[in-house]
């Protein structure tokens, strides 16, 4: 894959490259149970309608059923629920009382609004998409049942899901409260990720394993800090997790520290954080810890942060997530900024073009006697999603996957009883859900055969050639609309994240610099400049996927990422030493001003502004 990947351009060798792991049997059992028995129990009951509504609820709800923690799956769940039942309600009624044109108006202001919303994370993206899918599905599916009622299956379909989430257990899950078992993983993958950044101190693989760690503690804090009816934990498990969390802490900040040395560390250094990662995921005690290597100050404060670790353990009290909550005012500034409009506008051209499309087919009769012209915009709006990878691989994998599934279904519909087997497909497709997403054109078919199944036992005939007709009429659309030039600098989306990463980085580096012995400021600090870090160089890596007429407009910007994230490392190995000998060395400051120096040499090579550096502190 690599010598492949070596070959071909950037957004053809994404196209190729699929996630890899082990195989997440608890989402296939949940994807089985969710989608397909609610579609049997409303055709035995004669309401079928009903039944594909619900289902398309749950097949919606398993695309964002994801590994973690029973707590965060309430959100990562149930806010694109809330807004899909929202967008089928409100497309109902608009589809039922307005003409072509106002109908096309109002669904394109309802995509401008989403477009914007969806830059403030992956839980308001995945609202987004949902409320304009279910709003075009509303608006063009041809149901009995009123709005309200659809709304209503809509998210009892994807209620069913999230309860399954909630109450299966997880399997080989056999040590510590099974409620748990998600978080216990992801703080066990913190200090897993701590040892291996140890273990590559020194080489050229120290760079990669601080991101990985980056990655673990982002995913272990959101893990800890989903939503809950009380204010703190209310069990013994999950206090001691919080405080587990809050002890990988420091021992990750001196790992850091010592990656930026980058001198050679005793072999036994990694063997601490390895103990503990093997009594987190056991629910067992930590047992012996390795004898302490002091030989200087990132050793020193890896020893010290080892036994504070190991009494954490034993005490298990709880502890700070350390993390700022994100007030309504920051959440607007973001849907607002240069990334959240620019992905605006693009979301709302792509879904109004193919509203009106879909529209002007319709009404020259192009669909025949059963109308399905709610596809061409429900396409669009996944074919317009960043998350899913760069447009030219998107629509590369859109197109294959939804003529794969279509002829899949169309050989499949010519053999299997009715409506017994579509109702099997259903069920199969709903299981294959968490393994084909690892993959969008795995996906798209996957989808493709539920979705046409779904149509079938609503009443209507086989649509499998209807559904690549306008497949390709939404490629055209998306592609057209993603090379358009739009109001004001184009990667706006990076551009903002990188705004972002930069203020955060200034934020951390001016409170380290300042000598204030707020230990816990300086956690919360810390974890969101190298958050904003691990976004903007998602953002940064995507962009420069993009076909050259896109990547064009983010050149420079990698390495303005590159320069922050040695400045925020660098700051890491400050507050280390400014803990172990109160002032900073010759080489820390001269450091901090090269980097400075050369963050805005890079801000100025990227077309960026140039940001006002700190000053700093004569007292460090």
């Amino acid at each position: 894959m690599t010598r492949l990947s070596a070959a071909v351009p950037p957004w053809l060798a994404h196209a190729l490259r699929a996630q890899r792991g082990p195989i997440p049997w608890s989402a296939v059992l949940r994807g089985a149970l969710a989608g397909g028995p609610l579609l049997l129990a409303a055709v035995l009951s004669g309401r079928s309608s009903i039944g594909v509504v619900a289902a398309l609820g749950a097949m919606l709800a398993g695309i964002n059923d994801r590994p973690g923690s029973r707590r965060t799956s309430v959100k990562r769940l149930g806010v694109p629920a809330l807004a899909g039942a929202a967008g089928l309600l409100v497309g109902s009624y608009a589809g039922q009382h307005a003409s072509a044109a106002p109908l096309t108006l109002l669904l394109t202001c309802l995509g401008l609004f989403a477009g914007a919303v969806s830059a403030i994370g992956p839980v308001a993206s995945g609202a987004g998409t949902q409320l304009l899918v279910a709003s075009a599905i509303g608006a063009g599916m041809p149901l009995p049942e009123p709005g309200w009622q659809r709304a209503l299956f809509f998210l009892a379909g994807a209620g069913w899901l999230l309860a399954l989430r909630l109450v299966l257990p997880t399997p080989g899950a056999t040590s510590g409260d099974y409620r748990f078992d998600g978080e216990r993983a992801a703080v066990a993958a913190v200090y897993d990720a701590v040892a291996q950044l140890l273990d590559a101190v020194g080489t050229a693989a120290a760079g990669a394993r601080r991101a990985g760690l980056t990655a673990a503690l982002d995913h272990a804090q959101d893990a800890l800090t989903g939503p809950r009816l009380r204010r703190c934990a209310g069990s013994a498990t999950e206090r001691r997790l919080h405080a587990q969390y809050a002890a990988a802490l420091p021992l990750a900040e001196a790992a850091t520290a010592l990656a930026w040395a980058g001198d050679t560390v005793p072999v036994r250094a990694a063997e601490g954080p390895r103990r503990l990662a093997a009594a987190v995921r056991d629910s067992t005690h930590t047992g012996p810890l390795p004898a302490p290597a002091r030989s200087a100050p990132a050793l020193r404060a890896l020893d010290d942060a080892l036994l504070h670790a190991a009494e954490a353990f034993d005490r298990g009290a709880g502890g700070n997530l350390h993390t700022r909550r994100r007030t309504a005012a920051s959440l607007v500034r973001t849907a607002l900024d240069s990334g959240g409009r620019e992905y605006g506008l693009r979301v709302a051209l792509s879904f109004g073009a193919g509203v009106a499309v879909a529209q002007a087919l319709n009404h020259a009769h192009r669909y025949g006697l059963h109308t399905h012209w709610y596809w061409l915009p429900a396409t669009a709006v996944f074919l317009v999603k960043p998350d899913l990878g760069p447009l030219a691989s998107r629509v590369l994998c859109r197109a294959a996957g939804t003529v794969l599934g279509a002829v899949l279904f169309a050989g499949l519909a010519a053999l299997l009883p009715r409506p017994g087997g579509l109702v099997a497909l259903v069920v199969i497709s709903g299981a294959l859900i968490p393994v084909a997403t690892r993959h969008f054109a795995a996906q798209t078919a996957v989808v493709t055969v539920l979705v046409l199944a779904l149509v079938m036992v609503g009443g209507e005939p086989q649509a499998s050639w209807n559904r690549i007709g306008e497949t390709a009429l939404a490629c055209a659309i998306v592609l057209l609309v993603g090379h358009l030039p739009m109001p004001g600098q184009r990667g706006g989306g990076v551009r903002a994240r990188l705004a972002r990463a930069h203020d955060a980085a200034h934020a951390y580096l001016a409170h380290v610099l300042s000598g204030s012995g707020d230990r816990a400021g300086r956690w919360v600090l810390r974890r969101e400049a190298y958050r904003a870090l691990a976004e903007a160089r998602a953002a940064i890596d995507l962009a420069a996927a993009e076909l050259p007429a896109l990547a064009r407009h983010t050149e420079g910007t990698e390495e303005v990422a590159v320069v922050l994230e040695r400045l925020v490392d660098t700051t890491t190995a400050c507050a280390v030493h400014l803990d172990d000998a109160g002032r900073l060395p010759a080489r820390h400051r001269e450091r901090i001003a090269e980097l400075l120096a050369e963050l805005t040499d890079a801000h100025e090579h990227a077309g960026l502004d140039t940001p006002e550096a700190p000053r700093l502190p004569v007292a460090v």
